[in-house]
Parts: C-alpha cells; structure tokens; sequence
C-alpha cells in the first residue's frame, strides 16, 4: 500500500512568511531577497534531488530564474497581509526510483497547474526516515496571478475554488495508480478518506521536516504533536484490535505480502518500538492466514473474515446449485423461442445451449460469454418462459448504467445492487421462491457483495442466473468471485461474437477475449484503425478530428469516446464541445454548477448522468441530448427516446457525455466507438474498450507514452486478474494457519474438494458441435468429467516435477521421463496433440503447470485453446516465433550489459532450442525465411535457418532447454 499525502496550503505575509524565504528553504538554495535586503541560504540542506521552475506559455522566461520570480511576486503584492503563494505537497511512491518519481511529479504539476497558467516552482525531496526508509515527497509554490509576457496581472480567483481542490486529489491519486500500473508496481493508493473506504482508523496530518526538526530540538509543535498522537492512538488501535488492519488491507484485494502489512502499519504507527509491536499483533493474530507463495516467490497473506466470506460464498452457491425448485413445462420453453423467432430472433446455436442450461430447474446457473455474444438477446427469451410460467424476473448489475443495458437488451427490469440490497435491509423488495434474479456483468462483483446477494437469494428459495465474462473489467472491491463460482460448479460458454458485423471484427473481439491483444491490435492496425501521433495532445486532437468526421458524415450512429482516467474524459469532452461549437452545431452556453464544478451546457450538447433516480428513470451512466436548458432546470432526450426534465435545485449529477470512462461502458453497444490509449490501461480495459461497438473502433495513442505499437501492446495486454484467498489452496505452507486453528484442509482446500465433480474441467470450453456442449452442459456430475480432471492434473504434476529438477540444474531422472510419458499418453487420448498444446503453454508460462495440478484449470485451458490454434496456423506459429525470439534476444543482451551471464545463458539456450526445432518444422522454418530482418540475421551464411539464426546470434545450435517431445 503506496501511502497517499497531498496538501494546499497558502504562504502569506500575515503568518509572517516571505515568498523567497519558502523558495531557498524548499530549493536547498540561496536567494536575496530585495524586500527584507537580505539573504535567505538554506543551501546546506539535504535531499533535494530535483528542483525547477516550470512557466506556461506566455511567461516571461526571466521567470524561469527562481530569485527573479520570487522578488517579482514581491513586488507585485502591495498588501502587509498578501497572500503570496499557493503550495502543494504530496507524497511520491517510494516505491519508485528517483527518475520515476521526478517524472511522475513533473507530469503532474505540468498538467495540472502550468498549462492551467500558473508558475510552479518545483523541488522534489528524497528525505530519509529515521526507519532508514525513504520519504520522498514534492513541494510545488504557486503563483496566484495571471502571468503575460509583461509580467504579473490580476489574481486569478477560479485557482481558489474548494471543488478544484479536490479534483486536484483525487487526480493525483488517479496519476499515481496509472503511473504505478504502468510501471508493474504492485501498490495503489486512495485518495479517500478512511472514513469513507470503511476504515475504523483516524486519519493522520503530514508532518514536514522543520516540524520533526522542532521536536528534535525540544521545542513544541502543535501540528507534530497531533500528528503523533493520532499514529499512537492508531498503532495501540491495531495492537488491541489487529483485525482493523486486515479489514483495511483486505478492502480491494482478497491477499497480500508482508510488504503490503508493513507499508501499512508504518503509516498508522508512532516509531519503531510501536511499529514492531503492532507488526508482531497482526502477525500472530489467529485472524491472519497464511498461504504460501504467488508467482513472484512472495508470501500471501489473507484474513480469517476473507477466508470465512469465501467459505459462504461457496457453501451458498453449492446449496443453490444442489437445488433444483424451478422447473418449466417444456410447452413454455417451445412457446419463448417460437415467439422470438416470430420477431425475427433466432438464437445460434450456443446461444440455445444457453438457454437450455439456464432455464434447467436448477437454482444456480452461470453463463460467461465473450463481449457482443448476445447473451441480453439470449436472456430475453429466457425472461419470456420464465414469467410465462408465473416467476418473478429481476435483473441486478453493480452499477446503474449495466443493469439499464441489461434491461434495454433484455426486457428484464433491473435496478443495481446496492439499492437493492438497501431495500432489503428495510425489509422491502424481498425475494421469495417465485424470484429468478438473473445478475448481469457478475465479473464485476466483489467477494463480500456476491456472497451477500447469493446468501440471500439461497435463503429465500430464489434462482439465481449469473452472466459474465472474467476477462473483461475486475472486480473494484476484493476477489474474483464470478470466476471462482464458474470453476465451482461449470458454466456454458457463449464464444460466438454477434455484435462486431464484419467477420474479421469478431475474430479481434475472441483475441481479446482469450488473451490476444497483440494479435487484434494487428488485426485493427492493418486496417488503418490504430493511429499514432507524437504526443497524448495530439493523438487526442486527432481522435476528435475523426469523431467529428464520422459526426458529419453519420448523424444518426451512435458513437461514444473511451479513455481510462476520468481526466481525460474531461479533456475529450472539452475537446468534443469546441468543435460542435466550432461548426455551429450547440445553441447558446448556459453556466451550471454541477456536482463535478462549472459547466456550461447548451442546446444540443450530449450530456451523461452521473446518480441513480429513479423519479427521472435514469441511472449513473445513462446518455441524453439536451433540449432546453437554463440556469435553474434542464430538459433531455434519452437515448431510449424518453424525455425528462428537472431542476438543478433537484439534480444536479450532470455531465457532459460525449466521452467517458472504459468502466462505464461495461455492458454499452454503440455504432463506433473512439479510444485513446493511456498507461494505466491493461488487458481487461483494453479488451472492454475495443469491443463496443458493431461498426468501427479507432484506437489513438501518443508515442510521448508508447513509443511504438510494440509497447503499446505490451501495455494493453498485461493480465491484472484479481485473485482469491481459495486459489492457494494447494499451497505448500500450510504451518502458519494450522498453528492458529485454521486448517487448509478444512476451511479452504475441502471446499475445492467437497464438490471435484462440479469443477469445469478446462476441456469443457472447446467449440465442440451444439448437441455436444448441450450434452456436456447437461453432464457436470459425470464420472468420466472426474476422470478428464485426474488425467489433467496428473500430467500437470509431472510437468511441474520436471520443470523443478530444470530449475536445479539437473535433468529429468526415468522415473519422472516414464511419469511424463504415460500422462502424454492418457492427455492425448483425450484430445489429439492436447499434451503439445499445454506443454507449450507451460513453458511459456509455468505458473499454469502449477495452477493446473492445485486443480484451477481455467487460465490453462485457454492457454492450450491458443496453442492449439497457433499450431494449426502457420502464419501465427511464425509471428509467435519471432515475437518469442527477439525478446529471448533481448533479454540476453541485457543480461551482458549487466553482466548477468547465468541469466545471458538461459535465455541463449532457449534461443538454440527453438533454433533446433525448426528441423522439424520445414513449413514454419520456409515462412520464416522470408522475415530473416526480423530475426536478426545480417549475414547470409548459407546454412539451413536454425543454424543460420545461432550463427548470427552467436549461440550454440546443440544446446537448448525445457520438455522433450
């Protein structure tokens, strides 16, 4: 947990403070100052690693001279009690390098107070804590007036305004947490108050350095000493109640390293003898579980209430699954599809299989399907039956505008989830047997909210349908229940993408889905939809010039602009609303103060609301066009064709709508869609963004932040799926929970094994003909379902084994050459060429090895689904060898830059392996040779392309490393 710190204060002449005096101490510099005829010298002072003037365009560059620009804003305040400057501080993550934070910060301030027309003196502190651990932090001084090429004008009062305050926080944290991502650095941090994320923990005051100075030197210091008495009375808060800091850290992650606790605990501690104590209380607490080590070879961590909420998640789910209350005459089910087919509706066929799986009797039924299957369409029909045979249909999502998509697509009334579980905590709304509740974007629910709603919906005796995909948006709040709940107990696939209209469109939206983005970014590329240009600036002028042409040239699509951070929505829409202005398109502005600040909003403008009401109809997200407005009230045109109007005095959760959010869009379907690329994306975002739409989508991105395609790639395709505590349950350190009473066996792992016939077998999402998914949907409790999972996991075991005796330098012994051959033998009977395809994966990636003998097979299955394809596609086999061969390539001259020759070697000996398999591929090695610029081959040495390659990279050919064929 990065810590989160950002101040505004005012320095004033009233509190006796001179504007140059601030500029040396922060600077660690010398400066006269020409008002008090003296000097200021702090240039003995440690720690400051980065300090600069930035100026705005217009600025008089002498300013950029610190002394100048503070004598000059001296000159310029004529009142004994002027207010001089503006400072801000905020805490960097230390968990950067130097460089890292300097950029992060100078970013920040340029964006958010240079272009906006301030000077902003600059000076980043690398502090060291008496801990020995870093404090680095920015102090950035303000100018308050507006600044020309004449120098100082008038003071600009809008930089004063409270709600600029706190945009300007939450956008710090929104900065960071991108800036983090992009960088792989696994912390976050929140802006929020405890209070507000539901932490029992009071908040803390930052003390500067002349504060702990004053301590030091006995002197009393108000602010020092409040600031220690809060950490104290939180440290002794922890001490007495360690679960405080689990609950806090377990928020939005189900697990976490020590790293993690100590982060945490420093921060809500006073000194090292009560940071020690506190450490030791929550490490021996009986509520901290131990299990085992992630894929990084750290320790994870969860908390018993994490634990005990999965173990109800799962004991609710398995009760509603070993349920069967529902039952339909099969006359009603024949009815619901003949009368979608009379509206011209005919469900595909895995859209039937579907159908068939959810309307079973059974009480839980769980549907994951790609972006644009057409599950709405599917549930529709399913709605009629149900409601034909008398039940009571509701549909549930986590946010308003998912559950209005749900209920627009499907015809299934629908409200979110918070509102009604507030209902039925009044005793409003409840279930009763009649309910089916069929909850829609499910991948999005957090642990605690989905065993809540499916505790209660098990307790009334009502159905529940979940329909999701687990690699679209992760859930905001801790664990991956939808996931975990499908690997549970089985669900039907919907793979066949219906809502892209060209074929090529649909085959990116399955690349997305499964894990391509490489592949479908290509796809789009070479179909001129991905634009780059040299700055974020300019690819965004560049997006709004093509969403204005496609405005023109298409009046009535329907269109939405994406991008990740809520900032740069703002930008988008500020952007949007010039060029409508522009052509004359939007009537008169009107100023309106909305919950998000000023806007000005006129005839025409698209507009977005931003709360749930159900007096309007409306729900946070939901889009409109302004007919009327005025100062006191506004009238809209949903884009459901309704029309409301209200008062500001009543609703004032407005804005503009032309752009938005790759979160609100979960669950949207529009003609074209325009997005533009920023760090903080991955693949889940990356893969929500491009598949909204049925037309086109243009992907824009600066190459001040992606350099090139390749990067922007490696950005859009990193995996950020949230984990569970019961996913290390087959980890190898059981010690430190058996010892506090919490044993594996009986509160994690046996809820993996009470139902192993109900776990999917990673064989089950294959595109198989309909009437066999029917039959396999129709066939969870089958032994030989039992028997498939055996043979997987054996094989996994074996893989692992060997990896293992890899990784200590020795080779496979007979016995585990014979172990890996037998379970071959098995796999393969199963499936032709099943064992090449996962081994393939596995060496690609060895955590699924082991995920796959703990028993979780999901991210292998489709691993194995995409080696299966590469291998019956030439033209992917070699994309995926010279993808693969430059980076070992890479690696390998980094590692001798560095001097790490062991690492130099492996990667060289996997180079000569896939040299040497060229032999006996001549059809891959005959496309490859053709693309030997790729490959890094400048000297034709007459030799075959295997040995050509390790000619030219200076390996050897003989050598190679990983599983045998």
């Amino acid at each position: 947990m990065a810590i989160y710190h950002f101040s505004a204060k005012v320095i004033s002449r009233a509190a006796g403070s001179s504007a140059l005096a601030s500029a040396a101490y922060r600077s660690a510099s010398r400066l006269y100052d020409q008002r008090l005829d003296r000097h200021h010298d702090f240039s003995n002072k440690a720690g400051v690693v980065h300090s600069e003037v930035m100026l705005p365009e217009g600025a008089p560059e002498h300013l950029s001279d610190r002394e100048r620009l503070w004598n000059a804003v001296e000159a310029a305040e004529l009142r004994k009690d002027a207010q001089l400057a503006r400072e801000i501080e905020f805490a960097i993550p230390r968990e950067m390098t130097k460089e890292q934070g300097i950029e992060l910060a100078r970013d920040f301030v340029q964006g958010e107070f240079v272009d906006r027309g301030m000077i902003a003196d600059l000076n980043v502190h690398w502090d060291i804590g008496a801990d020995g651990a870093p404090k680095p932090h920015a102090h950035v001084m303000l100018t308050m007036r507006e600044v020309g090429e004449d120098g100082f004008g008038s003071k600009n009062r809008d930089w004063n305004r409270t709600d600029l305050l706190e945009k300007w926080r939450e956008r710090w944290s929104e900065h960071v947490n991108a800036r983090l991502a992009e960088l792989d650095i696994d912390a976050r941090i929140d802006h929020r108050s405890l209070e507000a994320q539901g932490i029992d923990l009071e908040p803390q005051h930052k003390i500067g350095p002349a504060a702990s100075r004053m301590a030091a030197q006995g002197l009393e210091s108000e602010r020092l000493a409040e600031h220690l008495e809060i950490a104290r009375a939180n440290g002794e808060k922890i001490i007495a109640n360690p679960g405080i800091a689990l609950d806090a850290i377990t928020h939005q992650q189900a697990t976490f390293t020590t790293r993690d606790l100590a982060r945490f605990i420093h921060r809500h501690s006073d000194g090292k003898e009560q940071f020690d104590r506190a450490m030791g209380a929550v490490q021996s607490s009986p509520d901290l579980v131990a299990l085992g080590k992630d894929g990084r070879g750290e320790d994870r961590f969860t908390s018993r209430e994490m634990i005990n909420t999965e173990q109800r998640l799962e004991h609710a789910a398995l009760r509603l699954a070993d349920r069967s209350d529902h039952r339909l005459p099969a006359t009603t089910m024949d009815s619901a599809i003949d009368a979608a087919g009379r509206n011209g509706l005919v469900l595909g066929g895995e859209q039937k299989a579907a159908f068939d799986h959810i309307v079973r009797p059974r009480d839980l039924a769980i549907v994951t399907g790609y972006a644009g299957t057409g599950k709405s369409a599917m549930l529709g029909v399913a709605r009629d039956a149900w409601e034909g045979a008398g039940y009571a249909v509701q549909g549930l999502a986590l946010s308003g505008i998912a559950a209005e998509n749900l209920e627009s697509g499907s015809g299934i009334a629908s409200r979110t989830i918070a509102s009604i579980e507030h209902q039925w905590g009044q005793g409003r709304d409840l279930l009763t047997p009649n309910h089916v509740l069929v909850i829609d974007e499910a991948g999005m629910i957090g642990s605690r909210q989905m065993e809540r709603v499916l505790s209660e919906a098990e307790k009334r005796g009502a159905k529940v349908v979940l329909i999701g995909d687990p690699e679209q948006l992760q859930a905001i709040e801790a664990g991956a229940a939808f996931r975990s709940v499908a690997e549970w107990h089985g669900s039907v696939e919907i793979t066949e993408v219906r809502r892209q209209r060209e074929d090529w469109q649909r085959d990116a939206t399955r690349h997305l889905a499964t894990g391509r983005t490489g592949e479908a970014i290509q796809a789009y590329y070479e179909r001129d939809a991905v634009r780059s240009a040299a700055t974020r600036d300019e690819a965004r002028d560049a997006l709004i010039g093509r969403w204005d042409r496609d405005r023109m040239a298409d009046p009535d699509a329907s269109r939405i602009i994406l991008t990740h951070t809520r900032d740069e929505v703002q930008a988008l829409n500020s952007a949007a609303r010039d060029r409508l202005r522009a052509g004359g398109a939007l009537g008169e502005d009107v100023a309106i103060s909305t919950e998000r600040g000023s806007r000005e909003f006129a005839t025409g403008d698209r507009v977005m609301f931003l709360k749930n009401e159900r007096s309007l109809g409306v729900k946070n997200g939901t889009l409109g066009t302004v007919e009327s407005a005025s100062t006191v009230c506004m009238a809209v045109q949903l884009d459901d064709g309704r029309s409301v109007a209200f008062d500001f005095k009543d609703y004032a959760q407005i804005d503009h709508g032309y752009a938005a959010t790759i979160h609100k869009a979960q669950g949207m379907t529009v003609d074209r869609t325009h997005v533009l690329a920023t760090p903080g994306m991955d693949s889940h975002s990356a893969y929500v963004a491009l598949s909204r739409h049925r037309d086109r989508v243009d992907l824009h991105y600066g190459q001040d932040e992606f350099a090139d395609q390749g990067r922007l790639v490696r950005t859009l395709s990193r995996d950020r799926a949230k984990d569970m505590a019961s996913d290390y349950a087959h980890g190898p350190e059981r010690q430190f929970a058996d010892r506090r009473g919490i044993s594996f066996r009986e509160r994690v792992a046996d809820l993996v094994r009470k139902v192993p016939e109900k776990v999917r077998g990673m064989f089950d999402g294959l595109r198989l003909p309909v009437e066999r998914q029917v039959d396999l949907a129709r066939s969870l409790e089958d032994e030989a379902r039992q028997a498939r999972r055996n043979i997987v996991v054996r094989h996994a075991r074996a893989v692992v084994s060997i990896f293992e005796s890899f990784d200590k330098g020795h080779a496979a012994d007979l016995g585990q050459v014979q172990e890996i051959r037998e379970a071959r033998k098995d796999l393969n009977a199963l499936r032709e060429h099943a064992s090449h395809d996962l081994e393939t994966a596995y060496k690609k990636d060895p955590s699924l090895a082991r995920e796959a003998a703990g028993g979780s097979f999901k991210r292998a299955m489709r691993a194995m689904q995409l080696e299966a394809e590469i291998r019956a596609d030439p033209a992917m086999r070699a994309d995926r060898f010279v993808e693969r061969w430059n980076k070992l390539s890479g690696q390998a001259d980094r590692a001798y830059v560095t001097g790490d020759f062991a690492a130099r070697r492996s990667a060289q000996n996997e180079m000569a392996g896939m040299a040497k398999s060229l032999e006996r591929d001549p059809q891959l090695e005959s496309l490859l040779a053709a693309r030997k610029v790729e490959l890094g081959i400048s000297l034709d040495s007459g030799r075959r392309l295997g040995a050509e390659l390790a000619f030219n990279h200076g390996i050897d050919f003989g050598r190679g490393r990983g599983l045998g064929r």
